[in-house]
């Protein structure tokens, strides 16, 4: 049994990526460099991936 993939590249680092099937607005993170990356848009099964600014919370310490 085949299992779809899409595929793309980390805008920071350039890894490439395959994922399994995944929808806008999912994110993922890049093995590589560890970047939290959106799914902006997926055509012909090609992400278009956008890095997403992480807030840490602050403890107070």
């Amino acid at each position: 049994m085949s299992v779809a993939t899409l595929t793309g590249s980390c805008p920071e680092c350039e890894t490439d990526l395959t994922t399994p099937p995944l929808v806008e607005g999912e994110t993922i993170a890049c093995p590589e460099c560890l970047l939290t990356l959106r799914v902006e848009d997926i055509q012909e099964g090609r992400l278009s991936l956008q890095a997403v600014e992480v807030q840490l919370r602050d403890w107070g310490q």
